[in-house]
């Protein structure tokens, strides 16, 4: 068990993923998603991987990909490479397997793109100690452009965890057996300042078999909640910030021109608060002087019952899921 050393790259205004470098050389990813620097094969080759907590696969970029980025992992070039076949007992664990020849391959989507994978296992490592025979899929062909460029860890609860135990305050992981891979907790209540906002019972409540309650999702970049939930929150926030005009922009529905003060917003778990500070919660455009409240309700879909913390939210904090004892914890952590 591995703990997990986060690079803070956060972007959201960005149109998409994509890769550059600085004046020094160095590369730098642009993306939406939390990444890790991963060091992968025998001599090791530098990934910068994506990390996505509700997917339980790990996707990799490889040689011969068409479709890929630039930057893709040589397998040619690692002494502990090596591809799996439909016998091995992980090709179990992929969906649809394509077992027409040697190698266990399958198609998957992410996003908006779909991508052809075939199972394969190496060492990793994301600290100081590798991991031997870590399996992932190799990408052959990718098409569209949600994938991340150099890669991805899923980490959902179906995966192997390289996550460490902490002394932090934490709160009991739910189980929803139709939603195996996300991390559902129970969210309890909302405070905006020092008021507890009035919130129906429903929209916070677990509930396995609609799906309903609250997961962590570094996915997904704004948290999301279920609309009574955020309307609740919304207004209360509005009405502590004062006077200010408020506007839309994009998905945002609470916006100001100019500086404001913002209040903080905890979210109270059982066992566990976290309050987050203006940083976590306020974004700002990249033209003028418009700074929104970076939540929303949640989407008209099958998650509409969902309230997800997202990856701004998270941002500056160690999260610790730890299966093993069926909890998750979040500690205050300058990242950057």
């Amino acid at each position: 068990m591995k703990s997990l050393p986060l690079l803070s790259s956060f972007s959201p205004l960005l149109p998409g993923p994509r890769a550059r470098h600085n004046r020094r050389g160095r590369q730098i990813i642009q993306s939406p998603n939390y990444i890790v620097k991963a060091k992968v094969g025998t001599p090791p080759q530098t990934l910068l991987m994506a990390i996505d907590n509700s997917n339980d696969v790990a996707w990799i970029p490889c040689s011969g990909c068409v479709g890929c980025s630039s930057t893709v992992f040589n397998t040619v070039k690692s002494s502990t490479f090596k591809s799996l076949g439909c016998g091995a007992p992980q090709c179990k664990q992929v969906p649809n397997p394509i077992c027409g020849g040697r190698k266990c391959t399958w198609n998957t989507t992410y996003g908006s793109s779909t991508i052809l994978t075939s199972l394969a296992k190496d060492t990793i490592a994301l600290s100081i100690d590798p991991v031997p025979s870590y399996a992932f899929g190799c990408i052959q062909k990718a098409t569209g452009s949600s994938v991340p460029p150099q890669g991805l860890l899923g980490f959902g609860r179906g995966s192997d965890q390289l996550v460490s135990p902490l002394r932090i305050k934490t709160t009991p992981l739910l189980k929803n057996p139709r939603r195996s891979s996300l991390y559902y907790v129970n969210l309890v209540g909302i405070r905006v300042g020092r008021k507890i906002v009035d919130i129906p019972r429903s929209a916070l409540a677990f509930n396995p078999t609609t799906g309903a309650g609250t997961i962590f999702d570094s996915g997904t970049v704004f948290t999301r909640l279920v609309a009574p939930a955020y309307i609740a929150v919304r207004d209360e926030f509005r009405k502590r910030v004062g006077s200010a005009i408020v506007s839309s922009l994009g998905g945002f529905d609470t916006c100001y021109t100019g500086p404001i003060v913002a209040p903080t917003i905890t979210f109270m778990f059982s066992g566990m608060n976290v309050t987050m500070p203006p940083e976590n919660l306020l974004i700002h455009s990249t033209a003028g002087a418009t700074t929104c409240l970076a939540m929303a309700a949640a989407p008209d879909n099958v998650n509409s019952v969902l309230n997800v913390i997202a990856s701004m939210q998270q941002q500056n904090h160690r999260i610790l899921f730890d299966e093993p004892n069926s909890r998750l914890g979040v500690a205050r952590e300058n990242c950057s």
